[in-house]
């Protein structure tokens, strides 16, 4: 049964449907701020909740001890409907925007200055508005589902979705466990006392003393690339930016310092004292993601870099007393997502049971661990130069049928053609401007530059669309692999999300759960054989495994 709600008047109303989107009763309406208390009592293995978004009803729930088994969050599944090639002919796909098209809101932390600038890749979640029809906008998906060429992969995908959006609402409740005191003292190591916001600490004013005295310029803000930039060309140094791939390519005596002044200002900006005082709450750091907010599927994060804990950080995050941190990382895992996804047996041979590259160096394909890697990532990022690209057509050779995909995804996105991953999100296609260029470029009023610009354009697009293939069916081995593992840590405890194992921090391919010690060993096989059932629900009987590496610690720095 599905239970619709709609907000209005500081009211809700629970309108029962069938799974065919049928009335299957009479609509329940409660107080707004009854719901958990309704959730409770109606909450049970045959009930999914539909709602506009997880982020805007669920916390609700959480906040009040509750939980609930299983949600359709209409927003994500409105966005893949929109524009999956399977359901492209489906009444949705083909109505003008609505409210559900709209840009995301939700309620925003502000960012501290000096963090503005790094969280680029960070996004904003939607919460559609409450006068949106959330019963029409279910039959308008499951008509959409129903009628697509691909209905039964677009339910699993949808499903995983909802799944995911309840796994972020989850970890933002319950918190990753942080020591404030830990944090504390790694900051003053690494970069002395603690100093008043805009203030250089220590270490950094020492560095920058020997940066001016190295490079002969007594003005220099070593917090300005343009500034670094202009003082490295006027100590004859031929550099094109301040990046550390090119910095330490360059000999000379401030290189070194340098290098370390963009570490440490790094760990100051990114994760230093104002991010701890905005981040960190009676002793949980409490991660805001954004369930698909890349195009690929992969997670986004709503500030405060949930996606980028650097290892410098984790020792702060301890397990409580009484408990464990269960990290679990799955191994190559976009390579073997390729493998299974094109079928080639081969290399998920190369694969089983070993480290996949010391197997694709078994195959001979290649002689080194690192080449395999470099070929690897090469073939699924598009390279054609440098280490990567040279050994690309050995794997191809060992290998075509998985480099077969990826060069037809690549071919298509250089036309201007979507592609899906296996479950059917859909890659965009290029704007306008794209197309109009290009048929310029070869009309009558073409020239030989304009082609080649064109072409390099494609070529780019191409690269796209050859990871989007990858990454984005990587990205719902992920959400199966959290959906079926929060499942299964559900059948250990009743009540609030946080009396027993947890899920409190995810990032691509690895995630961490916060277990009591006497469950963690448990916790530990409940991962492993969740990242089973997420490879039979992509794959089928295809013979690829994936394995991980879990460990049972008491800080997230002793996992690596």
């Amino acid at each position: 049964m599905h239970l619709v709600l709609a907000a209005a008047d500081g009211r809700v109303t629970a309108t029962p449907l069938t799974d065919a989107g049928q009335p299957d009763g009479e609509p329940t309406r409660v107080a707004e701020s009854d719901l958990p208390a309704f959730v409770a009592a109606t909450d049970g293995p045959g009930v999914r909740w539909v709602w506009s978004d997880t982020a805007r009803w669920y916390p609700a729930v959480l906040a009040a001890g509750g939980r609930v088994a299983r949600c359709v969050d209409l927003r994500l599944g409105h966005r893949v409907l929109r524009t999956a090639l399977a359901s492209r002919g489906s009444a949705l796909a083909q109505a003008p925007e609505s409210g559900w098209d709209a840009p995301a809101v939700v309620e925003a932390r502000p960012a501290p200055a000096t963090q503005a600038s790094l969280f680029d890749d960070d996004l904003f979640a939607l919460a559609p508005a409450d006068d949106l029809d959330p019963v029409a906008e279910l039959r308008a998906q499951l008509d959409a589902v129903a009628g697509s060429t691909e209905p039964g992969a677009l339910r699993l995908l949808l499903a995983a979705e909802s799944a995911g959006a309840l796994v972020a609402a989850e970890v933002k409740h319950a918190g990753l466990p942080w020591r404030t005191d830990v944090h504390e003292r790694l900051l003053a190591d690494a970069l002395g006392p603690r100093v008043p916001y805009g203030v250089r600490p220590r270490k950094l004013e020492d560095l920058t003393e020997v940066l001016r005295e190295r490079l002969d310029d007594p003005g220099l803000n070593p917090d300005s690339p343009a500034d670094v930039l202009r003082s490295l060309r006027r100590a004859g140094l031929v550099v094109e930016s301040t990046r550390k791939w090119e910095l330490q390519h360059l000999e000379h005596p401030a290189i070194e310092p340098l290098l370390e002044y963009k570490r440490l200002y790094r760990l100051l900006t990114a994760n230093g004292w104002t991010w701890l005082d905005e981040w960190v709450r009676d002793g949980r750091f409490h991660p805001e993601y954004v369930v698909g907010g890349v195009v690929t599927g992969r997670w986004a994060a709503n500030g405060g870099g949930a996606l980028q804990l650097p290892k410098q950080v984790r020792a702060a995050v301890v397990a409580d007393p009484g408990w464990k941190l269960v990290v679990a990382d799955a191994a190559q895992l976009e390579p073997r997502v390729l493998a299974a996804m094109s079928g080639d047996t081969a290399m998920a041979a190369a694969g089983d049971g070993q480290d996949l590259y010391d197997g694709v160096v078994a195959s001979g394909a290649v002689q080194t661990r690192q080449q395999a890697k470099m070929a690897m990532l090469g073939a699924m990022y598009g390279a054609t130069q440098g280490e990567g690209g040279r050994f690309v057509p050995r794997l191809a050779r060992a290998f075509p049928r998985a480099l077969d995909l990826v060069e037809q995804a690549a071919r298509a996105g250089e036309r201007g053609e979507p592609v899906t991953t296996r479950l059917g999100r859909t890659s965009p296609v290029p704007d306008p401007s794209w197309f109009e260029a290009r048929n310029r470029a070869y009309s009558v009023e073409g020239s030989p530059g304009m082609q080649r610009a064109v072409e390099s354009r494609a070529r780019s697009w191409g690269r796209f669309t050859r990871n989007f293939v990858v990454q984005g069916t990587a990205a719902e081995w992920a959400l199966s692999w959290m959906g079926g593992l929060r499942t299964r840590l559900a059948t250990r405890t009743s009540g609030p999300v946080t009396t027993g194992a947890h899920i409190v921090f995810f990032v691509h391919d690895e995630l961490v759960v916060h277990a009591p010690a006497a469950d963690a060993e448990w916790v530990a096989e409940q991962v492993r054989a969740a990242a089973v059932d997420a490879g039979r629900i992509m794959f089928g009987g295809f013979p690829v495994t994936f394995p991980l590496s879990v460990a049972v610690v008491d800080a997230y720095s002793e996992a690596k």
